[in-house]
């Protein structure tokens, strides 16, 4: 695995300035035996000119034409251009350290169980961030093992898209990418994770992941807070809450309510929501009652969605289901 080729897609599309240093922090990496793929959707001519000019000083840089359909579309041109057994992805604005594909390649040659491997990250630059970039950051980084991302996988997207080395056929396995009002990466994540996929991330910073105003995932609608917890909700119906179709959900906050409507938009029936706030419990909300934790009891067959955002909440919850013999993963799912 060591020699084979690795395909970096990279879609570009007003890139500016950074794209020059990303390029060339791929070019640079110590797995030579690599193409890039520069996916043209609709760059500018400075963008055009740096993409030429890095192509004609290195032959393993390609520009693939891409008709200015979006991220996806591009996406698509890039992976049916590709030649390699392994797809890299990389952002025009991003930089990877120079043992990033060799190190993601180590990983997956020492465990053929995983089919994407990623690397913890750095969100730059660091004069920019808030605290909830940082407690992200945080909480991506503490994701490593497959165990680990699985049972968090529901909460918010474990992968950041452009740290990946996947093996090809993971794409076909999942069905590739699927344009819609949603996030891509997170969507395929999502799939993979059904189709029995699993992920796991070389434990060092491997990239540099540049926010900016401007960024996707702040500007378009599919990158919303409302497209994500769609996406949740629809793949834990496909999924975990399948076979019985129905689903108690732990929080009656807004969270949980925004869950709660997503899920009984999917075809599942919520049966009750689990509360500790003394002024929510009795109610009822979308004809489910509001119970004291007290009032759970054992799974009994039941599924749980744990839908409280507050820091820390989530290892309370877990430690109140573990008391009452419910099992991360097979009884109930964090999803915020």
């Amino acid at each position: 695995m060591t020699s084979d080729l690795v395909s970096v897609v990279m879609p570009i599309h007003r890139a500016g300035a950074p794209l020059r240093r990303a390029i060339s922090s791929i070019v640079r990496q110590t797995h030579r035996r690599l193409e890039l793929l520069a996916v043209d959707d609709a760059t500018t001519d400075e963008d055009r000119a740096i993409i030429e000019e890095a192509a004609r000083s290195d032959p393993r840089i390609r520009l693939v034409p891409s008709p200015r359909r979006g991220i996806v579309a591009a996406l698509e041109a890039g992976l049916a251009a590709a030649r390699g057994s392994l797809i890299a992805r990389m952002d025009a604005d991003d930089i990877a350290h120079p043992d990033r594909i060799r190190l993601e390649i180590d990983l997956l040659a020492s465990r053929p169980d995983i089919a994407v491997a990623s690397s913890l990250v750095r969100i730059f630059p660091r004069r920019n961030l808030r605290g909830g970039n940082l407690r992200y950051e945080a909480w991506l980084n503490a994701l490593v093992e497959p165990e680990a991302i699985a049972r968090e996988i529901f909460v918010e997207s474990p992968i950041p898209h452009p740290s990946v080395l996947v093996r090809r056929e993971a794409f076909a396995a999942a069905g590739g990418y699927v344009d819609g009002p949603w996030p891509e990466d997170y969507d395929l994540w999502l799939r993979m994770h059904l189709a029995g996929l699993r992920f796991a991330k070389v434990p060092a910073v491997l990239l540099l992941w540049r926010d900016s105003a401007d960024r996707l995932s702040r500007t378009d609608p599919r990158y919303a807070h409302g497209a994500f917890l769609e996406r949740k909700a629809f793949y834990l119906a496909r999924g975990p809450l399948r076979a019985g179709g129905c689903a108690v959900v732990w929080g009656a906050g807004p969270i949980g309510k925004s869950i709660a409507r997503s899920l009984a938009s999917n075809g599942i029936r919520i049966e009750a929501f689990v509360e500790v706030h003394p002024r929510r419990i009795g109610k009822t909300i979308h004809g489910a009652p509001v119970i004291p934790i007290a009032a759970l009891g054992p799974p009994a067959g039941r599924k749980l969605i744990a839908a409280v955002g507050i820091a820390g909440a989530r290892e309370e919850i877990r430690a109140h289901l573990a008391e009452r013999g419910w099992r991360e993963g097979e009884d109930w799912w964090a999803a915020a």
